[in-house]
């Protein structure tokens, strides 16, 4: 059975799928907490500097090494410059603003972004009818959750939508680049891009957040950023690669539907958020968008005999 297949997911694979959707859900709540006490960039950098030293230290007990040549850095710090330290600044900032439930179901957009920017910049991943119905319904979805108050100006709840867009087409970007590391162990990618992601963020930390001029944070922020960094990065990297060879890319896609899920329970339930109507009917069109790309479902009900 081919990998992309919805029939090569076992109950394995289903439980590392909603076990990885309620870590990344998870993300959007503990960042949350953690802005409670920490500036944005200080939280990113926590989440990348705890994440990057867990992931060395797991690539050196497996016997892994990392790659010594600059070409191989230079290519992790372009995937930790769109795969981390872009869209994770975006979205911690965009939630100083909006809800995490809020940022969660507009980063499901993520894959729309992902086949449109692969049919402009790649030779092998075309559009098709399914495909441009599908986004077209996503982005009708991100449209109805910014709502009409773009239309009345730049506020800074609609400019804290906006980054977290910006963040998913920062996604996509990584999505197309990551390519060219099919050759390489998934853990030494993972441990050379937030490595690098970290290295890139430090300075601007320190000169923005300027942390040692703040009080210090309490326990719950820093257990928050820990939570970030061990638990929603490391591990959630070691599930994804795992997923990724298992089951295959398509079916990974799944997991940008369950996201939210567990992203507005954690933030209605215990941040005491509130989910406004047009962001439920915006999640819900982002999900068919993302069910008529993915073809599976559609094409099981239609061919079902009458």
């Amino acid at each position: 059975m081919e990998k992309g297949s919805g029939a090569g997911m076992g109950r394995a694979e289903w439980a590392m799928l909603l076990a990885l959707s309620v870590l990344w859900g998870g993300s959007f709540f503990f960042v949350k907490v953690a802005l409670a006490d920490l500036r944005p960039f200080t939280v990113v950098l926590g989440r990348l500097g705890l994440a990057a030293l867990a992931l060395h230290l797991l690539v050196r007990a497996m016997g892994r090494k990392m790659p010594p040549s600059p070409r191989a850095w230079g290519a992790f710090l372009v995937m930790g410059f769109f795969n981390n330290l872009i869209p994770f600044c975006l979205i911690v900032w965009g939630q100083t603003r909006i809800a995490s439930g809020l940022a969660s179901i507009l980063n499901a957009a993520t894959p729309l972004w992902t086949v449109l920017l692969a049919h402009l910049l790649t030779r092998d991943e075309r559009l098709t009818p399914a495909k441009i119905v599908g986004i077209l319904g996503g982005l009708a979805g991100v449209a109805v959750m910014v709502g009409p108050d773009a239309f009345r100006g730049l506020s800074t709840s609609v400019i804290a939508e906006l980054a977290v867009v910006g963040a998913t087409v920062s996604y996509a970007l990584a999505g197309i680049f990551g390519k060219r590391f099919r050759g390489t162990p998934p853990l030494v990618t993972a441990a050379g891009q937030v490595t690098c992601s970290a290295a890139l963020l430090l300075p601007v930390a320190l000169l923005v957040d300027r942390p040692w001029t703040r009080p210090a944070p309490g326990a719950l922020a820093l257990g928050a950023v820990v939570g970030l960094a061990l638990l929603c990065t490391a591990l959630a990297y070691i599930l994804y690669f795992r997923l990724l060879a298992s089951a295959g890319a398509t079916n990974l896609l799944l997991v940008t539907l369950l996201i939210p899920v567990s992203a507005v329970l954690l933030g209605t339930g215990v941040l005491g958020e509130r989910l406004e109507p047009r962001q439920a009917a915006g999640m819900g069109l982002i999900a068919l968008g993302l069910v008529i790309m993915d073809g599976r479902l559609p094409r099981k009900l239609f061919s079902r005999p009458i």
